[in-house]
């Protein structure tokens, strides 16, 4: 299948990029190996033994758990299942949807009986309309079309509210999505009135009051996943009014969040709430897999370099990082500085004592249901379109992309070991000769990048898009080089965090992992440090030296045993920096002296250690 992909009707706003229907991308190399092993791990398990997504959920008809965790699941579900064509998760796919798109009643409303809260139809709209695009399944417009026209009569007296009112923009995708596909006016009437209904994000970024670490219990506009959520929705309510304030917002979002939240991965902080930029708060991973969502959107409407830059650094970092490496447990929280996962009172905002164990269902459930995602919705949006009949490589990694090209079947195959490699190289395959345009996003990180295109040597400057425009033929090849040094990134209390490429780097810390509760196949399990993190750096922050040491690339890619990539630098012990509150204490401020003897540190990915100290003081 060659795809094409659909452009915004007016008076829709136009979006810089076009995303391409779920199949058009496909992982290969390691990504797809991610793939697999989160298929084989808990995604691809998970109905069989966590009663939320059991024969009784509410999704399948019974009288068991009706509300958000069935849709999430299905959201991250439905991508990987059709990415890999794996037969035995499509089987699971089509049983949860044979359902959902026959229970529909008479007046418009399907899924579980009685279920009145608007908000999980945001997740299930988007699976069912990714399930069309790879099925093209004839019950999906037409339960589109009923649904929407129910809810547009029955907004008026069930208003949203709570978790609907903060998160409506995700509904507003699917309603643009049906538009762009039957052009019925009702259908903007219906998203007019959720973007009045819901809370409105453009000015709550714009006007950001929220500068210190929260400390109320669930105020909607604090709580981390709402904000993840949010940080899409100025874009979204610029795509239905056309209005540069509300354009503007969407940076702004990230500027705030950067400012008073951020942590060095890319994400912020939230351990249930907006948590200050400490490294020992944690990162829920439902932020980080809705974050992630939000970037890829926010590509599509104004294709800005920096949105694909901030999308690979949290992929490739808090996202494993919050995994086992065969991804059967998780945590609800990570922390940049976490030398510690057990059962103990931490300094979270109001999350539980088990937050950061990694586990089935550590803290609460959501992360359990929505963490699926991540890696699918990554790999879709490796590829968008343009809309003058092209492609634009918004983000990297081993993939192929198939689509129509000004007219043309143009097959596109990305062999690269990026991030843990700094060359990227591209295959073009067509039926017959082709001009179309071709965009690459260079990194605003890199310097002196290299684009060859059949061995000519062309413009690339970070923090753009290359564009190339010219008439391709069947085995064209483009190279694209992105050197990746070290470079040192001041954080909290002046520590220094190293990073290389898009990769951010942690000390790695031995770990002693203790199975402490649950069954069998994913229980709980504490760890525990097995050697020193109390470390100092001695480097130069304006240009730090280490040596970096590459390995295979193994079968469990974010693992530490090897990495497939290392940093070895120059530190000191401190030995008076220890543990208060059942995690590392703030990092001294800097600079700080030692009189232990220099040692030879190793840093890793930050995701592939599961313990890590990420910022560290330097050394006087």
């Amino acid at each position: 299948m060659y795809a094409c992909a659909y452009r915004n009707r007016l008076p829709l706003a136009e979006s810089a990029l076009l995303v391409l229907p779920l199949g058009a991308v496909k992982p290969r190399g390691w990504l797809r190996r991610q793939l697999e092993v989160q298929a084989t791990g808990q995604t691809g398990h998970l109905p069989e033994f966590w009663e939320s997504l059991n024969e009784n959920s509410g999704w399948l008809g019974g009288t068991g758990e009706s509300w958000e965790r069935g849709p999430y699941y299905l959201d991250g579900l439905v991508p990987l299942a059709y990415l890999l064509d794996d037969d035995r998760l499509i089987g699971i796919v089509e049983k949860w949807m044979g359902w959902i798109l026959n229970s529909q009643d008479a007046v418009g409303h399907f899924g579980p009986s009685g279920l009145a809260d608007w908000w999980p139809y945001g997740p299930v709209l988007k699976a069912i309309t990714q399930h069309h695009e790879a099925t093209e399944s004839p019950l999906t417009i037409p339960l589109l079309e009923r649904f929407f026209a129910y809810m547009r009569r029955d907004l008026a007296l069930n208003r949203l509210h709570t978790w609907s009112k903060m998160r409506w923009a995700d509904t507003v995708l699917s309603v643009a999505w049906l538009y762009n596909r039957n052009s019925d006016p009702e259908l903007l009437d219906l998203a007019a009135q959720l973007m009045a209904q819901g809370y409105d994000w453009a000015h709550h970024f714009t006007d950001f009051p929220h500068t210190q670490k929260q400390s109320v219990r669930f105020p909607m506009r604090t709580h981390v996943v709402n904000t993840a959520m949010g940080i899409k929705t100025p874009a979204v309510q610029y795509l239905l009014t056309g209005w540069e304030e509300l354009r503007r917002a969407s940076w702004t979002a990230l500027q705030v969040l950067d400012e008073f939240h951020g942590q060095a991965t890319g994400i912020f902080t939230g351990d249930e709430h907006l948590a200050g930029k400490s490294p020992t708060q944690g990162a829920e991973t439902c932020a980080v897999v809705e974050t992630m969502f939000s970037l890829e959107f926010l590509m599509s409407m104004f294709a800005d370099p920096a949105f694909g830059d901030r999308l690979e650094r949290i992929a490739y970092n808090a996202l494993p990082g919050a995994f086992s490496a065969d991804t059967w447990q998780h945590q609800y929280d990570q922390q940049a500085n976490q030398v510690l996962c057990t059962i103990a009172r931490r300094r979270w905002t109001n999350n539980g004592d088990d937050a950061n164990l990694f586990g089935l269902e550590p803290n609460f459930g959501c992360c359990t249901a929505n963490q699926h995602q991540g890696w699918p919705k990554f790999v879709q949006s490796l590829w968008m379109a343009t809309p003058d009949g092209g492609l634009a490589a918004t983000a990297y990694g081993p993939c192929e992309v198939k689509a129509r090209c000004r007219g043309a079947d143009v097959r596109i195959e990305v062999d690269t070991e990026y991030p843990f490699d700094d060359t990227v190289r591209m295959t073009v395959h067509t039926s017959a000769p082709v001009t179309f345009p071709l965009s690459l996003r260079i990194p605003g990180w890199t310097s002196e990048p290299t684009l060859d295109v059949l061995g000519a040597r062309l413009p690339a400057e970070p923090g753009s898009f290359a564009r190339v425009e010219r008439e391709w033929s069947d085995g064209d090849t483009v190279t694209l080089t992105l050197p990746m040094s070290v470079r040192a990134e001041r954080r909290f209390n002046d520590a220094l965090t190293l990073h290389r490429g898009p990769l951010v780097y942690s000390l790695r810390v031995g770990e002693r992992w203790e199975r402490i509760r649950g069954a069998d196949p994913c229980p709980d399990y504490a760890v525990h440090p097995t050697t020193p993190w109390n470390y100092s750096l001695a480097v130069d922050p304006e240009r730090p030296e280490a040596i970096v040491e590459r390995h295979p690339i193994g079968d469990m890619i974010f693992s530490p045993d090897p990495a497939p990539i290392e940093l070895r630098v120059k530190g000191r012990l401190v030995p008076e920096w220890g543990i208060i509150d059942n995690q590392a204490a703030d990092v001294p401020q800097n600079p700080v002296t030692s009189d232990a003897p220099e040692e030879e540190l190793v840093f890793v990915p930050y995701g592939c250690a599961k313990l890590r100290m990420t910022e560290l003081p330097i050394l006087a």
